[in-house]
């Protein structure tokens, strides 16, 4: 695959390896949000099918991205914390069962945890990384497989680890969340989208996804996926438009006490958004033209020289296999400043973030080999 740099409208003096903060948007998707605010202007051109069409649209291409069956159990979602507080509100949970979480995983993924388990009388079990940096992933993924057992009720964690890339085994910890009856809860916000994710093959309890990351959408909107342990759970509030028959507006007074099929009852509050689902729409398309394979091809291929200048210079990082190749955490060498190394990055123009120990780069498909060596020549200096 090219560079898609021409589908975007980056500074062209600045090397933006910053996806996993937040995505530049696409060229398509700006010009769809243009259109759309055109189209609220007239409110007289919104039909009443226009409430439902669009997100139609919008969860069956989600579901063809993550190989959902159904694209009624796809919501659409304010933020992954609305998604995750969705989970933690249809949770059927015991005093002194336990959650297991991943140390430093992004917080919108501790905090609705922490309430259910002050408010259930849950623990919280926190599975810190190895101290080894040698096959670091694995040794982390053994450590959170121990820890599942039969007083687990939940595991809540990502695809990857949201400040360094590091990969876990989903597949493993599904078998094993099966086992003792435990649900699993993915967080993808730092992976779908760049990094293929198979529902029908993982089976977890529930996907969320914030949509301006590597979804490329705009800021506001989200997805999620909730399986069957919450068909007949209760959504976080009870808007018109989740109610059966709510196509029909001359009989909304008909006050109804059924959902829509599928999971559409956890769907936000004015989900048809005439700006950000059709922007959504339009990143959607781009990804399932493209592909998270080869956007993950892709970016092992600009990157994998620029990495090994820095790991010849002192830096370390999971080794290849362990790892995301969209998003990759470089721990200095111990004589290097962090912060040192943040504040060169910005004189050069060169965009990414700190989190934790680690500078975090998060290349996408409008970056070239030539801005990760730049990178690296910055860094090894």
């Amino acid at each position: 695959m090219e560079c898609q740099r021409k589908k975007f409208s980056l500074p062209d003096d600045q090397i933006y390896l910053n996806g996993a903060y937040m995505s530049p948007l696409l060229n398509s998707v700006v010009l769809g949000g243009q259109e759309a605010i055109v189209k609220k202007q007239t409110p007289s051109v919104i039909r009443t099918d226009d409430f439902f069409s669009e997100v139609e649209v919008l969860k069956k291409s989600f579901a063809q991205l993550c190989s959902i069956s159904n694209y009624q159990d796809v919501a659409i979602v304010p933020s992954a914390s609305y998604g995750l507080a969705t989970v933690a509100k249809n949770i059927h949970a015991d005093r002194g069962q336990k959650i297991v979480l991943i140390s430093e995983q992004f917080p919108s993924n501790v905090y609705s945890w922490q309430r259910l388990a002050e408010e259930r009388g849950l623990e919280i079990q926190m599975i810190e990384s190895p101290s080894s940096t040698s096959e670091r992933s694995q040794g982390w993924n053994e450590k959170i497989l121990a820890a599942v057992d039969h007083k687990t009720v939940l595991v809540a964690m990502g695809n990857v680890h949201w400040a360094d890339g590091t990969k876990f085994d989903l597949m493993s910890i599904r078998k094993a969340t099966r086992a003792v009856g435990a649900l699993l809860v993915i967080d993808g916000t730092q992976s779908v989208g760049a990094l293929p994710f198979d529902v029908q093959s993982i089976q977890p309890d529930a996907l969320v996804c914030a949509g301006y990351k590597w979804l490329m959408g705009p800021y506001s909107i989200g997805l999620a996926y909730y399986g069957e342990y919450f068909r007949e759970g209760q959504p976080l509030e009870e808007n018109w438009i989740n109610r059966l028959n709510s196509e029909d507006f001359k009989g909304l007074v008909n006050y109804e006490a059924r959902y829509q099929p599928g999971m559409t009852r956890y769907d936000m509050g004015e989900k048809s958004n005439f700006i950000l689902v059709p922007m959504m729409i339009k990143a959607l398309e781009f990804i399932l033209e493209i592909t998270p394979e080869a956007i993950q091809n892709y970016c092992a291929g600009i990157s994998e020289e620029a990495l090994g200048q820095l790991r010849a210079s002192g830096w370390s990082m999971d080794n290849r296999h362990e790892r995301a190749h969209h998003l990759v955490g470089i721990r200095p060498p111990q004589h290097v400043s962090l912060e040192d190394c943040a504040v060169r990055l910005r004189e050069n123009n060169i965009m990414v973030s700190v989190r934790g120990s680690s500078i975090r780069i998060s290349p996408n498909v409008y970056n070239t080999h030539d801005e990760m060596m730049r990178l690296a020549e910055v860094l090894s200096a």
